[in-house]
């Protein structure tokens, strides 16, 4: 399977890239760069320091879709929506990990998978994914009786807050209680804020130093508190399971799935 790389060089880039490479099955067919990068016409494999591999940094994302089977996005938003009209455009596999997605961009993607086959995931790591499947059914059981805080913690480095992680934890917790996260999530507390209702869903973010990404999912009530926690130590288990994830696109028909899909979740 030809695996194309948008935003190839950055350090989740050369990630999915290595990954690729080191996938059974899988051949890297390229990446692209901003126009006017220095390392667009650089051999993909000679930037990862790895010999070169005749696959090369371009600067036009329709000649990588034309060249690939199926191709890995984990860019911005404007570009992820641009790169999913190309992929419906030319019948092209997308995996998207991008996050800071608005209700608007996700409609625009809903709206470009009923041409082609777009798996789009706040996380591609495995564990993550187990991790929102728990907090579903968690939150069925437990009920409103339990509190839910939402608590993440990322590099200093990260622009969106709370992460797209965090968010799917809290539409994960949301579902199994029956309930539209809009209508029950405190993203932020500041001075008198007044008792805590019943049934919201918060959020706490922390930002600093070099970190992965910590997730943790906290269910309180008088007497007790259930904690669900993932850490993740490295990028590359986002990487794997990004490419997992277009392995298990290949005979998927045109729709917009998730990475629970990809799992059996």
């Amino acid at each position: 399977m030809k695996i194309g790389i948008v935003g190839c060089a950055g350090r989740m880039g050369r990630m999915l890239m290595n990954a690729v490479m080191d996938a059974e099955g899988c051949q890297l067919s390229g990446g692209t760069e901003r126009p006017g990068s220095s390392l667009v016409g650089v051999d993909v494999g000679e930037l990862l320091g790895r010999g070169a591999v005749q696959a090369f940094v371009g600067e036009n994302p329709s000649a990588l879709f034309a060249a690939s089977d199926a191709v890995i996005d984990f860019t911005a938003p404007a570009a992820t929506l641009s790169h999913a009209a190309l992929a419906a455009e030319m019948g092209k596999i997308l995996v998207i990990g991008t996050t800071g997605l608005s209700k608007d961009d996700e409609a625009k993607l809903a709206e470009a998978a009923q041409k082609t086959t777009i798996v789009y995931a706040p996380n591609f790591s495995v564990g993550v994914n187990l991790l929102m499947a728990l907090t579903e059914k968690a939150a069925a059981i437990m009920g409103d009786d339990y509190d839910i805080e939402i608590v993440e913690m990322h590099h200093h480095h990260k622009v969106d807050s709370p992460s797209g992680t965090a968010l799917g934890l809290g539409r994960s917790a949301a579902k199994g209680r029956g309930v539209a996260l809009e209508e029950v999530w405190r993203k932020t507390r500041d001075g008198i804020v007044g008792a805590r209702p019943k049934g919201e869903i918060g959020f706490a973010t922390l930002r600093g130093g070099d970190v992965v990404g910590d997730h943790t999912v906290m269910f309180a009530a008088d007497g007790e508190r259930v904690e669900l926690s993932h850490k993740a130590s490295s990028r590359a288990v986002f990487a794997k399971g990004a490419v997992r994830a277009a392995l298990w696109a290949k005979d998927k028909g045109p729709g917009l799935y998730s990475m629970r899909d990809v799992l059996g979740l």
